[in-house]
């Protein structure tokens, strides 16, 4: 779905004042060499080496829980770059520096192709379209064939190796010319993505598509500090460092907030898809019962007998068409929860048959999850009271206790029953089952004559 204009237009105005200011801050260090800052720092430079490379395999892993959740190929590109980038950092960068305390010409060449690898699956993500059937071994087997591109080129590297330019030098000279190529390659890459994933933005409104945009803007100006600049040594802390830093730390922020929402996605598609269930189990034989009340009256059945059932499945249809729309419009998100409960007891107690009383706190937070069950479990129930407990009036009370512990009540007045086993009917367990789906507790009461109590208590 394409991005509400305002919203996208004050994302884009960030986005061209961030660059802006990177830009004009690049700048001035390439006007004024004296200000590039670089402290030789080691340690502090280990440590950001191994907190970039865990950011970088936490969002291979997020890319993958989405992938497994919608196995769309843009989140399979995305771990896959992001586990390659992080995983050539953590073999041929960090690894060297905790064994032997110094990095080799070839490890250190093979840790920036692997860079330039990942960051080219990612700059291609936002460009591809479509979803996988083979959603198991798919992120298995991309970084398997990574890896092994890596390892190839480490290895031919490994036989070039004392012809390498050290990257770890401190030498501020002129650097290479095919050093400087491959740096500015990987800033490609970077520039590629900003534009992918704005566009993205644009077009389809992906939250996580304007968070990477961002993310990425500030890889960019810091892959510029060493094309035009020379490499520094693997032991200084730069200013470049620190935007890397930033960088991951808003692209987690995305890919969490995009996490959530697939998860929520599935629970919607979930939902819709029992709600279509329920539609043909339940729709479905009112049709049929119209359709065969029809036919005989076509048979020549006294019209008299057969039009009161004609009315009664009439009503009964339109009245399960109208719970269904409205189960739909709640797991959507298009209607307020409390509204759409409401709308739910109106049509409910319209023929004047039972009386529902609904009160609902409206200081009680609800999750999605927990807003789509609790609506099932409230129908579920008062279907039940209407079709069986033969009650004239119902209470449903959605609240809070004072230890704050949240809580769903059903009560009826009517003729209740012995025991739990008469009542362990496919409608309790479905209760049963939404409760602990959204790791609620469930309870029933009931005493004969007395009416029937059931109570969900919502996790905490």
């Amino acid at each position: 779905m394409k991005q509400p204009r305002n919203e996208y237009e004050n994302w884009l105005w960030g986005e061209i004042l961030l660059a802006a200011l990177l830009g004009a801050l690049l700048a001035l260090f390439l006007s004024y060499p004296a200000l590039r800052t670089r402290y030789d720092l080691p340690q502090l430079r280990l440590v950001l080496q191994t907190t970039m490379a865990l950011a970088g395999l936490l969002l291979a892993l997020l890319a993958a829980v989405r992938f497994s959740v919608e196995g769309r190929r843009l989140d399979l590109l995305l771990a896959s770059g992001f586990f390659v980038t992080s995983l050539s950092s953590a073999v041929f960068a960090i690894g060297p520096q905790l064994g032997r305390g110094h990095v080799r010409p070839a490890e250190a060449w093979a840790a920036l192709l692997g860079a330039v690898l990942g960051q080219g699956l990612i700059a291609a993500a936002p460009f591809v379209k479509g979803r996988t059937k083979y959603r198991d071994w798919a992120i298995a087997n991309a970084v398997a064939a990574a890896g092994l591109a890596l390892f190839v080129a480490w290895s031919l590297l490994q036989a070039v190796g004392r012809s390498l330019p050290p990257l770890n030098s401190p030498s501020l000279g002129p650097q290479p010319f095919y050093l400087t190529a491959t740096l500015a390659l990987l800033a490609f890459f970077y520039l590629v993505s900003v534009v992918g994933w704005s566009e993205r933005f644009r077009v389809r409104g992906d939250d996580l598509a304007s968070w990477l945009a961002l993310g990425f803007t500030l890889m960019l100006f810091a892959s510029l500090h060493f094309v035009f600049q020379p490499l520094l040594a693997s032991s200084f802390v730069s200013y470049g460092d620190f935007l890397r830093m930033l960088a991951y730390g808003l692209m987690l922020v995305g890919a969490w907030r995009a996490i959530r929402s697939a998860e929520f996605g599935r629970a919607v598609a979930e939902e819709r898809a029992r709600v279509a269930s329920e539609i043909h189990d339940g729709l479905a034989q009112y049709l049929f019962a119209l359709s065969t009340h029809a036919s005989m009256l076509e048979s020549g059945a006294p019209l008299e007998e057969i039009l009161p059932r004609l009315k009664e499945a009439a009503a009964l249809a339109q009245q399960e068409a109208r719970f269904a729309i409205l189960a739909l419009s709640a797991a959507g998100g298009t209607a307020p929860f409390d509204a759409a409960l409401t709308r739910y007891v109106e049509f409910l107690t319209a023929d004047g048959a039972l009386d529902v009383e609904l009160d609902i706190d409206r200081s009680v937070r609800l999750a999605p999850d927990e807003q789509i069950e609790i609506f099932r479990i409230v129908q579920e129930g008062l279907g039940n009271v209407r079709k069986h407990a033969r009650a004239t009036r119902a209470e449903v009370v959605i609240g809070q206790r004072s230890f704050g512990e949240r809580f769903v009540t059903i009560h009826d007045d009517g003729e209740g029953f012995d025991g739990e086993e008469t009542a362990a009917g496919q409608g309790l367990k479905n209760m049963r089952a939404r409760a602990e789906s959204i790791q609620g507790g469930f309870s029933l009461r009931s005493i004969p004559g007395r009416g029937t109590a059931l109570e969900v208590v919502l996790r905490t």
